[in-house]
């Protein structure tokens, strides 16, 4: 824990002018930490951002809250705000501490005389740094860290523990890759001397030859992975270098923990990419495309910018831009409910089936 001298300290003032809040009712306080009401005491700010939480601040310690608009107290002081989650936002900014970093190249590091490091980056301990890499200014990359040959990384980067970056992939400014990223390793590419059973199932839509000594090939990935400005990939994800051209993260966007993304792939700008979601190989996504844990894509799929596919849906077919998609097989929004109601018009047609069964028995 911070020893309370070195800890940041803000007046409320200072708070609502940087959240573009509306302060009632000053008090003379320090704010140096950011609680839940009921955690909170009095060198805190309060965050009471749902109803729960406002109920709570009748029993919190603190002297401040950060509210939505329109919410106030007779208790302690508030701070209105229009967007309390983007104001959450801003102060945690304020509060938060990055990861402690070497300054400079720290001796247990492996780096080839023709990186080229660019002006106050950081190399950590046991980083290994391949040859013809140019890392750019400001970039911060941690402990035990593999950047293959050819990589090219922008500035004010920063690479949390334990990533691994294929040859050849381009990095573009201000991303972030969290602890044991997975960037450019080859696709699950493969391919059988005679048709397999998923190429017979598809023309005969069944499984009838013995391909008990059939041989798989792997195709080897000549292609590598680009990620735009701005991109953030949560921790122990992976996205596969190209076949032949390169798979393509855009810019702004945002993919959580534990996500697959294959080969070949083209993933749009300002997507958010929601934990255990597996997108295979040579998908196209567009902008702003919001996909919900657990969703499975199957291959050489396009979905349309501005679409919301929900959880654990199954995509198994392309869908045009703004579709609202729900289930397994994936389908949009008002058709499943259209199914469903159907369902439940069945549902209750059997049980008045059941109802009059013994008369038609008779």
């Amino acid at each position: 824990m911070r020893d309370i001298d070195t800890m940041k300290a803000y007046t409320l003032e200072e708070i609502s002018t940087i959240v573009g809040g509306m302060l009632t009712k000053l008090e003379d306080v320090k704010i140096t930490k950011l609680a839940p009401p009921l955690l909170a005491d009095e060198n805190s700010l309060a965050l009471a951002l749902n109803e729960d939480e406002i109920e709570n601040l009748s029993q919190t310690k603190a002297k401040a809250a950060l509210v939505p608009i329109g919410v106030s107290s007779e208790l302690i002081s508030t701070i209105e705000a229009e967007r309390p989650r983007l104001a959450m936002m801003k102060l945690l900014h304020l509060f938060y501490m990055p990861p402690e970093s070497t300054a400079g190249i720290h001796p247990s590091a492996t780096v080839h005389p023709s990186a080229k490091i660019g002006e106050n980056v950081s190399i950590g301990p046991n980083v290994v740094i391949s040859r013809d890499v140019v890392i750019e200014k400001n970039s911060k990359i941690l402990a035990n860290v593999y950047i293959g040959r050819g990589v090219h990384i922008g500035e004010n980067c920063l690479f949390h523990p334990g990533c691994n970056i294929g040859d050849n992939a381009k990095i573009g400014n201000r991303v972030i890759l969290q602890h044991s990223v997975s960037i450019a390793a080859d696709g699950f590419s493969f391919v059988t001397e005679n048709p397999n059973n998923v190429e017979n199932a598809r023309e005969e839509g069944s499984v009838k030859k013995d391909n008990s000594n059939q041989k798989i090939y792997k195709i080897p990935s000549i292609g590598s992975v680009v990620i735009e400005d701005d991109v953030e990939i949560g921790a122990n994800t992976c996205i596969d270098k190209g076949t032949i051209e390169n798979t393509v993260i855009g810019e702004q966007t945002k993919i959580d923990n534990l996500v697959q993304i294959g080969h070949n792939c083209k993933i749009g700008k300002g997507c958010m990419i929601v934990s255990q979601v597996g997108i295979a190989g040579s998908c196209k996504i567009g902008d702003r495309v919001v996909i919900a844990g657990q969703v499975g894509m199957a291959d050489h799929i396009e979905i349309g910018s501005d679409s919301i596919i929900m959880a654990q849906a199954g995509v198994t077919k392309s869908f045009p831009e703004k579709t609202i998609l729900i289930g397994a097989p994936a389908m949009p929004r008002k058709e499943f409910l259209k199914h469903m109601k159907t369902m439940q018009k069945a549902e209750d047609l059997v049980n008045k089936f059941k109802e009059y069964e013994h008369l038609l028995k008779d």
